[in-house]
Protein backbone atom coordinates (compact mmCIF):
# COMPACT_ATOMS: atom_id res chain seq x y z
CA UNK A 1 0.00 0.00 0.00
CA UNK A 2 1.40 3.32 -1.04
CA UNK A 3 0.90 5.75 1.82
CA UNK A 4 1.28 9.49 1.34
CA UNK A 5 3.11 9.89 4.64
CA UNK A 6 6.32 9.49 2.64
CA UNK A 7 5.98 13.23 2.06
CA UNK A 8 7.97 13.75 5.24
CA UNK A 9 5.28 13.85 7.89
CA UNK A 10 6.19 10.56 9.52
CA UNK A 11 4.39 7.28 10.18
CA UNK A 12 1.79 9.01 12.30
CA UNK A 13 0.45 10.96 9.34
CA UNK A 14 -3.13 10.55 8.17
CA UNK A 15 -3.84 11.20 4.53
CA UNK A 16 -7.12 11.77 2.74
CA UNK A 17 -7.29 10.38 -0.76
CA UNK A 18 -8.08 13.46 -2.77
CA UNK A 19 -8.29 17.18 -2.55
CA UNK A 20 -9.33 20.34 -4.33
CA UNK A 21 -6.21 21.85 -5.93
CA UNK A 22 -5.95 25.42 -7.22
CA UNK A 23 -7.88 24.54 -10.43
CA UNK A 24 -11.05 24.28 -8.34
CA UNK A 25 -11.73 20.78 -9.67
CA UNK A 26 -12.07 17.81 -7.39
CA UNK A 27 -9.05 15.73 -8.27
CA UNK A 28 -6.90 12.87 -7.07
CA UNK A 29 -3.29 13.45 -6.07
CA UNK A 30 -1.12 10.70 -7.58
CA UNK A 31 2.47 11.87 -7.28
CA UNK A 32 5.07 14.53 -6.65
CA UNK A 33 8.19 15.30 -8.69
CA UNK A 34 11.15 15.17 -6.34
CA UNK A 35 14.50 14.97 -8.13
CA UNK A 36 16.01 15.34 -11.59
CA UNK A 37 17.59 12.09 -12.80
CA UNK A 38 20.34 12.18 -15.39
CA UNK A 39 20.70 14.69 -18.21
CA UNK A 40 17.75 13.80 -20.49
CA UNK A 41 14.85 15.22 -18.46
CA UNK A 42 13.97 12.22 -16.31
CA UNK A 43 12.42 13.01 -12.92
CA UNK A 44 12.14 10.78 -9.87
CA UNK A 45 8.65 10.49 -8.44
CA UNK A 46 7.16 10.26 -5.00
CA UNK A 47 4.11 8.07 -5.60
CA UNK A 48 0.71 8.57 -4.00
CA UNK A 49 -0.87 5.69 -5.91
CA UNK A 50 -0.93 1.91 -5.66
CA UNK A 51 -1.03 1.60 -9.45
CA UNK A 52 1.87 3.62 -10.87
CA UNK A 53 2.05 1.61 -14.10
CA UNK A 54 -1.63 2.30 -14.67
CA UNK A 55 -1.47 5.97 -13.78
CA UNK A 56 1.78 6.85 -15.57
CA UNK A 57 1.14 5.22 -18.94
CA UNK A 58 2.47 7.08 -22.01
CA UNK A 59 -0.01 9.79 -22.90
CA UNK A 60 -1.40 10.19 -19.38
CA UNK A 61 -1.86 13.88 -18.64
CA UNK A 62 -1.80 15.56 -15.23
CA UNK A 63 -2.79 18.90 -13.79
CA UNK A 64 0.18 20.53 -12.10
CA UNK A 65 0.23 22.21 -8.71
CA UNK A 66 3.13 24.64 -8.94
CA UNK A 67 3.76 28.23 -7.80
CA UNK A 68 2.31 30.96 -10.01
CA UNK A 69 5.88 32.03 -10.76
CA UNK A 70 6.65 28.65 -12.34
CA UNK A 71 6.87 28.54 -16.16
CA UNK A 72 4.64 25.44 -15.89
CA UNK A 73 1.83 27.20 -14.05
CA UNK A 74 -1.48 26.51 -15.79
CA UNK A 75 0.04 23.95 -18.15
CA UNK A 76 -0.65 20.19 -18.26
CA UNK A 77 2.10 17.59 -18.03
CA UNK A 78 2.00 14.48 -20.22
CA UNK A 79 3.90 11.25 -19.63
CA UNK A 80 6.26 10.11 -22.37
CA UNK A 81 7.77 7.14 -20.54
CA UNK A 82 7.67 5.56 -17.09
CA UNK A 83 10.27 3.15 -15.73
CA UNK A 84 11.93 1.90 -12.55
CA UNK A 85 15.57 2.75 -12.01
CA UNK A 86 17.32 1.15 -9.03
CA UNK A 87 13.87 0.57 -7.46
CA UNK A 88 12.97 4.27 -7.86
CA UNK A 89 10.04 5.35 -10.05
CA UNK A 90 11.22 7.68 -12.81
CA UNK A 91 9.24 9.37 -15.56
CA UNK A 92 9.95 11.28 -18.75
CA UNK A 93 7.47 13.96 -19.81
CA UNK A 94 6.67 15.78 -23.05
CA UNK A 95 8.52 19.07 -23.29
CA UNK A 96 11.03 18.11 -20.59
CA UNK A 97 14.12 17.19 -22.56
CA UNK A 98 17.05 18.05 -20.33
CA UNK A 99 18.04 18.37 -16.69
CA UNK A 100 17.44 22.13 -16.61
CA UNK A 101 13.83 21.66 -17.70
CA UNK A 102 13.38 18.84 -15.19
CA UNK A 103 14.61 21.02 -12.35
CA UNK A 104 11.92 23.60 -13.14
CA UNK A 105 9.32 20.98 -12.18
CA UNK A 106 10.76 19.80 -8.88
CA UNK A 107 8.26 19.71 -6.01
CA UNK A 108 5.32 19.92 -8.43
CA UNK A 109 2.32 17.83 -7.39
CA UNK A 110 0.47 15.78 -10.03
CA UNK A 111 -3.34 15.55 -10.10
CA UNK A 112 -5.95 13.70 -12.17
CA UNK A 113 -9.71 14.23 -12.31
CA UNK A 114 -11.62 12.11 -9.80
CA UNK A 115 -15.18 10.80 -9.93
CA UNK A 116 -17.05 12.25 -6.94
CA UNK A 117 -19.31 9.19 -6.88
CA UNK A 118 -16.37 6.85 -6.42
CA UNK A 119 -15.43 5.55 -2.99
CA UNK A 120 -12.07 4.27 -1.71
CA UNK A 121 -11.64 0.54 -2.18
CA UNK A 122 -9.54 0.15 0.98
CA UNK A 123 -10.54 0.57 4.59
CA UNK A 124 -9.33 3.68 6.41
CA UNK A 125 -9.17 5.91 3.34
CA UNK A 126 -11.11 9.11 2.76
CA UNK A 127 -11.78 11.55 -0.01
CA UNK A 128 -11.51 15.21 0.93
CA UNK A 129 -15.17 15.78 0.11
CA UNK A 130 -16.06 13.08 2.66
CA UNK A 131 -14.22 14.97 5.40
CA UNK A 132 -15.53 18.45 4.66
CA UNK A 133 -18.57 19.25 6.80
CA UNK A 134 -17.91 16.65 9.49
CA UNK A 135 -18.41 17.74 13.10
CA UNK A 136 -15.18 18.11 15.06
CA UNK A 137 -15.58 16.66 18.55
CA UNK A 138 -13.32 17.35 21.52
CA UNK A 139 -14.00 15.82 24.95
CA UNK A 140 -17.52 14.89 23.91
CA UNK A 141 -18.40 18.38 22.67
CA UNK A 142 -18.78 19.57 19.08
CA UNK A 143 -16.31 22.43 18.74
CA UNK A 144 -16.50 23.10 15.02
CA UNK A 145 -16.78 21.66 11.52
CA UNK A 146 -14.20 20.64 8.95
CA UNK A 147 -14.20 23.47 6.40
CA UNK A 148 -11.55 22.05 4.08
CA UNK A 149 -8.34 20.04 3.94
CA UNK A 150 -5.09 21.86 3.16
CA UNK A 151 -2.31 19.75 1.68
CA UNK A 152 1.08 20.99 2.81
CA UNK A 153 4.53 19.56 1.97
CA UNK A 154 5.11 18.27 5.51
CA UNK A 155 1.59 17.10 6.37
CA UNK A 156 -2.09 17.67 5.70
CA UNK A 157 -4.18 19.99 7.84
CA UNK A 158 -7.86 19.87 8.72
CA UNK A 159 -9.14 23.44 8.63
CA UNK A 160 -11.80 23.59 11.35
CA UNK A 161 -14.33 26.43 11.32
CA UNK A 162 -15.05 27.58 14.89
CA UNK A 163 -17.58 30.39 14.88
CA UNK A 164 -15.89 32.98 12.65
CA UNK A 165 -12.38 31.61 13.12
CA UNK A 166 -10.37 28.85 11.48
CA UNK A 167 -8.25 26.43 13.50
CA UNK A 168 -5.53 24.44 11.72
CA UNK A 169 -5.46 20.87 13.01
CA UNK A 170 -2.60 18.57 11.89
CA UNK A 171 -4.17 15.48 10.35
CA UNK A 172 -2.18 12.93 12.36
CA UNK A 173 -3.38 10.03 14.51
CA UNK A 174 -2.13 11.59 17.72
CA UNK A 175 -4.43 14.59 17.21
CA UNK A 176 -7.19 13.04 15.06
CA UNK A 177 -7.52 9.51 16.49
CA UNK A 178 -10.94 8.78 14.96
CA UNK A 179 -12.59 9.56 11.64
CA UNK A 180 -16.22 8.45 11.50
CA UNK A 181 -17.63 9.48 8.13
CA UNK A 182 -20.84 7.49 8.61
CA UNK A 183 -21.36 9.14 12.00
CA UNK A 184 -20.57 12.58 10.60
CA UNK A 185 -17.70 13.38 12.95
CA UNK A 186 -13.99 13.36 13.63
CA UNK A 187 -12.63 13.07 17.14
CA UNK A 188 -9.74 15.37 18.04
CA UNK A 189 -7.38 15.30 21.00
CA UNK A 190 -5.53 18.57 20.41
CA UNK A 191 -2.47 19.64 22.37
CA UNK A 192 -2.80 22.49 24.83
CA UNK A 193 -3.12 25.79 23.02
CA UNK A 194 -4.62 24.56 19.75
CA UNK A 195 -8.11 25.61 20.82
CA UNK A 196 -6.97 27.99 23.54
CA UNK A 197 -9.77 30.50 22.85
CA UNK A 198 -12.48 27.89 23.34
CA UNK A 199 -14.15 27.48 26.70
CA UNK A 200 -14.82 24.05 28.14
CA UNK A 201 -18.52 24.28 27.39
CA UNK A 202 -18.13 25.31 23.76
CA UNK A 203 -20.61 23.52 21.47
CA UNK A 204 -21.44 24.78 18.01
CA UNK A 205 -24.06 22.14 17.28
CA UNK A 206 -27.64 23.24 16.80
CA UNK A 207 -29.09 21.01 19.52
CA UNK A 208 -26.37 21.32 22.18
CA UNK A 209 -26.14 17.54 22.34
CA UNK A 210 -22.95 15.94 23.61
CA UNK A 211 -21.37 13.46 21.25
CA UNK A 212 -20.28 10.10 22.59
CA UNK A 213 -16.68 9.05 22.07
CA UNK A 214 -17.45 5.37 22.66
CA UNK A 215 -14.37 3.41 21.66
CA UNK A 216 -16.60 0.83 20.01
CA UNK A 217 -17.49 3.31 17.25
CA UNK A 218 -16.53 2.03 13.81
CA UNK A 219 -13.65 4.29 12.82
CA UNK A 220 -10.64 3.90 10.53
CA UNK A 221 -7.15 4.20 11.88
CA UNK A 222 -5.14 5.47 8.95
CA UNK A 223 -5.41 7.04 5.54
CA UNK A 224 -4.11 6.02 2.12
CA UNK A 225 -3.32 7.60 -1.19
CA UNK A 226 -4.80 6.75 -4.59
CA UNK A 227 -6.31 3.27 -4.18
CA UNK A 228 -9.46 3.70 -6.20
CA UNK A 229 -8.45 1.94 -9.39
Amino acid sequence: MSDENTAGSGADARKPVNAVPPTGKTQLRVGRLVKAHGLKGAIKLELYTDDPEGRFVPGATFTLQVPESSPWHGKPLTVREFRWMNSHPVAFFDGVDDREAAEELLRAILWVDQDLEATPTEDDAWFDHQLVGLDVVRDGQIVGKVARVDHMPAQDLLIVKVRDEEVLVPFVKAIVPEVDVAGGRVIVTPPAGLFEDLSDDTDVSSDDTDVSTDESADAPTSGTADTTD
